[in-house]
């Protein structure tokens, strides 16, 4: 078995200013550490339990199959505050028929991002018998 001590998620974005300004000041992200210089140089976010790399510079926005899933607070309250923002949102907050509230947007590039939120009562907060 792999023993995996950290993980992250890498994305070659179009154009890295710009991605960077996305995730850095429009969502808020913190910044774990950067590296490198340049325009191409290396920013890693935290993202809860994991880490998100914007790094390096792709010719082509990421495939559509690519999606990134951010588990937040308050869904509403971050719809409230990305829109005051100026973010597009692509879908406002709803709740899915699997008891998440999902909201979705997208990045500069398009990759969508699934901000959710999971209620109190749902099986994901809990497990039964435990």
């Amino acid at each position: 078995m792999v023993h995996v001590l950290s993980s992250r998620t890498l994305l070659r974005p179009t154009d890295p200013e710009r991605s960077r300004a996305f995730y850095g000041e429009r969502l808020g992200l913190p910044v774990y550490r950067e590296f490198g210089t340049g325009p191409e140089r290396g920013t890693v976010y935290f993202l809860g339990g994991g880490f998100l790399e914007v790094s390096g510079r792709a010719s082509q926005p990421p495939s559509p199959a690519v999606s990134l899933w951010m588990q937040v607070e308050d869904v509403t309250a971050a719809y409230e505050e990305l829109r005051a923002k100026g973010v597009e949102i692509t879908r406002p907050p709803v709740k899915e028929p699997w008891g998440l509230i999902e909201m979705w947007l997208a990045d500069p590039d398009g990759t969508r991002i699934v901000l959710v939120e999971v209620p109190g009562d749902h099986p994901l907060r809990y497990r039964a018998g435990v």
